[in-house]
């Protein structure tokens, strides 16, 4: 499933086609796309004018001039691909894509036309209107995403909330860091790969670890994500691409995560994978031992 840097790296590419343009035309091709919306996905769409895109954790928003916002999930395999259209008109061909699931035509202030077209395989991901809460255009977030707790790229991430909350937590560690309610975009992905680098085996309990520790961690978590964000994200297979259907290449760069049996590039032990949450986590277990160190005494 796209984290947060994938699904940063879908806003910084749509933001030059989407900001400032308003939307002409909506066709909904598969109903589950929409299936969280209330009311007519197109004619509530139709003629709203795109202010500008915001992202927290794993969810994107476009803000209307209702005011209202356009929510995106990308859910598994959700992709966005974006068709200027040439002298002969709309991209016939593209939008005959099996797994097209929403198609949009939008009209930039230049007066430029291009299609944006919702491809989602799996189906999980999709869209709706919601209504904006609190604050102004900058600071409005719909109604639907304001549980999903700030992210650690967030400039009002508050750090010493976040300690608290894991300092009065029974949880595992890397259970907390998939909490969307305490902190934001972070996946199975980058959690294993925050976790090796700050030496915490994923199991060990949120309160046991110090306030030095969870400092660490969160600038791990930073550092991991940010550097994922400079290599386009992480791709595995073609369900996540950017607007232009390129791949992102972080995954060249992964310490631990889908590396079971292979040596640690820090000690040259093998890579574990363990069963957690329905899901696989990769550790090594010199590095990242079950009783730590960081651990309180």
């Amino acid at each position: 499933m796209p984290e947060l840097p994938e699904v940063e790296v879908v806003r910084r590419g749509l933001t030059p086609y989407l900001q400032n343009s308003t939307i002409n035309r909506v066709e909904v091709r598969h109903d589950r796309a929409v299936r969280r919306n209330q009311g007519s996905f197109p004619d509530q769409l139709q003629g709203s004018l795109i202010h500008h895109i915001s992202r927290r954790g794993k969810f994107l928003w476009c803000v209307l001039d209702q005011p209202e916002a356009l929510v995106v999930h990308l859910g598994m395999s959700g992709q966005f691909r974006v068709y200027p259209w040439t002298d002969k008109g709309a991209p016939t061909e593209e939008r005959s894509h099996p797994h097209l699931r929403i198609l949009c035509e939008l009209e930039q202030s230049s007066g430029a036309v291009f299609d944006l077209h919702f491809l989602d395989q799996r189906t999980f991901g999709g869209m709706h209107v919601s209504p904006l809460v609190s604050g102004d255009h900058a600071d409005h977030i719909p109604e639907s995403v304001k549980h999903i707790a700030r992210d650690p790229l967030d400039p009002q991430f508050d750090v010493v909330d976040f300690i608290s909350k894991i300092h009065n937590s029974q949880s595992e560690i890397k259970r907390v860091l998939l909490n969307q309610s305490i902190i934001s975009g972070i996946g199975n992905i980058y959690a294993d790969e925050a976790l090796f680098r700050s030496g915490i085996h994923g199991s060990v309990v949120g309160a046991e670890l110090t306030e030095g520790t969870i400092l660490q961690l969160v600038a791990h978590v930073t550092d991991v994500m940010n550097e994922s964000l400079d290599e386009g994200g992480t791709s595995f297979d073609a369900l996540y691409v950017n607007v232009n259907g390129e791949s992102g290449y972080f995954s060249r760069s992964l310490s631990v995560y889908g590396r079971e049996s292979e040596p640690c590039d820090r000690c040259g032990s093998d890579i574990q994978r363990i069963s957690f949450m329905n899901r696989s986590s990769f550790f090594c277990g010199k590095c990242q031992p079950r009783t730590s160190a960081v651990a309180h005494s």
